[in-house]
């Protein structure tokens, strides 16, 4: 038997009721972007990862906690990966995991979304008819600033992603889930990925930042 989970209406948003909630393995990117030589972004992504998201009452109370597989480290060339998995990047021998924890969500507001803004500008209009307020608050789309701490290559540091929540409702399986996605940047160097070339003609080989690319969909567990 299913149990019925309701979903609710927060800050103009349908969010999930409180509860646990695991990554969906089949529904998940945990990605990264790099510059090259100073002018070209190479792209890869760590392909096993597990999150436990728990949802709290107060929604700014809610926690992640994440583990990624550095091994499963591809940019989908063999031998750029093989080197980001050595000592001179990831090390990944010494230490196979990175990890993230929360320690703090803050709202920033609803998502700019271009359609809507014209809604609300119709709206406006004396001669126009209503626009149901439901579909100008919008029903999934919304801001938050998911602060935590990331852990690479043994070395704890703060981080803030900045998280677009895309929606919650019942997937065909019967299934509670909700949507989002995240980015972040940090810079690889203090964390002891040091590792680099000066180019000829001014410059490094490998960017100092990186920037972290995360999207996928939630589960809940009770």
């Amino acid at each position: 038997m299913t149990i019925d989970h309701p979903t609710r209406f927060w800050n103009g948003m349908t969010i999930p009721d409180a509860g646990t909630f695991l990554l969906d393995e089949a529904h998940k990117r945990v990605g990264f972007l790099g510059k090259h030589m100073m002018v070209s972004p190479v792209r890869g992504e760590l392909t096993r990862a597990s999150a436990t998201i728990v949802v709290g009452a107060d929604p700014l109370a809610s926690t992640v906690a994440a583990t990624m597989d550095a091994t499963s480290l591809t940019t989908h060339h063999d031998e750029r990966d093989g080197h980001l998995r050595s000592a001179d990047f990831l090390d990944v021998e010494r230490f196979p995991t990175v990890e993230f924890r929360s320690t703090s969500v803050r709202w920033q507001g609803p998502q700019d979304d271009a359609m809507l803004s014209w809604a609300r500008l119709r709206n406006r209009s004396p001669e126009r008819s209503e626009v149901p307020a439901a579909r100008i608050q919008g029903a999934g789309a919304g801001h938050f600033v998911v602060s935590g701490l990331l852990t690479i290559r043994g070395v704890t540091l703060p981080i803030d992603l900045t998280m677009q929540f895309g929606g919650a409702r019942r997937d065909p399986y019967g299934r509670d889930i909700f949507g989002f996605s995240a980015s972040g940047t940090f810079d690889r160097e203090a964390y002891g990925l040091v590792w680099n070339v000066v180019l000829e003609t001014g410059g490094l080989l490998v960017g100092k930042k990186v920037e972290i690319e995360i999207a996928g969909e939630a589960i809940r567990q009770d």
